[in-house]
């Protein structure tokens, strides 16, 4: 018999599973706090737990986690970057950044991605397969464990596409958030998405106060389908109906994610496109300079193109702001070091 994953259990679902056992309820809440408040890593941690549950748990349940297998600290601003090992042996990638307003983490939500970003290493070879909730929530919690600080805001931005696996990253919003876990407000959390539009209106109805992020990169559509060929299957009309959906509901403004490639959507008639398509629409442009990778020929902007393009957003009064590059000195962006620690030990 497989084990359960004890980890991925919400309060209600491990109440349940303990009277399964014939243990009472209100164990659910003692094993929930140390799992989530105390981040155990064995049953054997639970002092004020009996022996026989302890030992039950031992012999039904297992705590999915990740350990580390690297870390590389960047020298130029203090980011780590972070390779797990899964209980399967594949590997994953997180990334710490410290702010003054608190440590924020981001972290991958599959092992690979099928989405086929061009100017992104998470995809070049494909989806392995989707994070459980527990491996989600454990790249945050190894995190707290290696550095001793609390972390405070999540962006699930790193490997995968967060959409492509909907009800695991719902269902780890569900626990990170718990205030009998580690309580991480909705609003310090983002989740990321290259444009799957069913689930941006499923996002929606939920009508939480996470925080949504859009993948765009480009102002056409023809422009976006050499980039993201998730851009064949729904155009940017179809986004922004889906964006101006959630907005209403959630009366959240959106983050419109825009990598700038030299010579490519970079010009000032990109620039103005973009003004065009998100005129009153809620809404903030992150430009983001293009971290370079091996695989393809993409290259950053120019400092003065990405400030031209910057200037003219906001002469036509869109809000917006120009992402830190943080951590490029040791290949921080999505999927960079995977791919480096996968060539190195096949």
């Amino acid at each position: 018999m497989d084990k359960i994953d004890i980890k991925s259990k919400n309060l209600e679902e491990l109440e349940e599973f303990l009277v399964s056992i014939e243990e009472k309820a209100f164990r659910g809440k003692q094993v929930f706090q140390w799992i989530h408040q105390k981040q155990i890593r064995g049953f054997d941690e639970m002092t004020n737990i009996s022996k026989d549950l302890r030992q039950k748990l031992e012999t039904d349940t297992r705590l999915f986690g990740v350990k580390e297998v690297e870390k590389w600290v960047s020298a130029i601003d203090g980011t780590t970057k972070y390779l797990f090992e899964l209980q399967d042996g594949h590997i994953i990638e997180s990334v710490l950044m410290k702010y003054k307003h608190g440590n924020s983490v981001c972290i991958s939500s599959q092992v690979g991605c099928r989405m086929g970003c061009r100017f992104c290493a998470s995809t070049l070879d494909g989806l392995t397969r989707n994070l459980l909730p527990s491996e989600m929530l454990d790249q945050i919690y190894a995190i707290e464990r290696s550095t001793g600080e609390r972390v405070s805001n999540v962006v699930i931005m790193g490997t995968g596409e967060p959409f492509d696996n909907f009800d695991n990253v719902m269902k780890f919003i569900e626990l990170i958030t718990h205030k009998e876990g580690k309580n991480i407000s909705q609003r310090g959390i983002t989740v990321s998405t290259c444009g799957l539009v069913p689930r941006i209106k499923e996002f929606a109805e939920l009508e939480t106060a996470v925080n949504l992020a859009i993948s765009l990169h480009a102002p056409n559509d023809d422009m976006r389908k050499e980039l993201m060929p998730i851009a064949n299957r729904y155009s940017i009309t179809q986004i922004m109906e889906a964006c101006k959906f959630y907005i209403k509901k959630t009366n959240r403004r959106v983050t419109f994610e825009y990598s700038l490639v030299a010579n490519v959507n970079d010009k000032k008639e990109h620039a103005q496109m973009l003004s065009d398509l998100l005129k009153g629409v809620l809404c903030h442009v992150n430009l983001i300079p293009v971290n370079p990778i091996e695989e393809r020929d993409y290259q950053q902007s120019t400092l003065k193109s990405i400030q031209n393009f910057k200037n003219l957003l906001e002469k036509n009064r869109i809000n917006v702001t120009i992402r830190r590059e943080m951590g490029r000195d040791i290949q921080a962006a999505c999927g960079q070091l995977r791919k480096k620690y996968k060539a190195s030990h096949s």
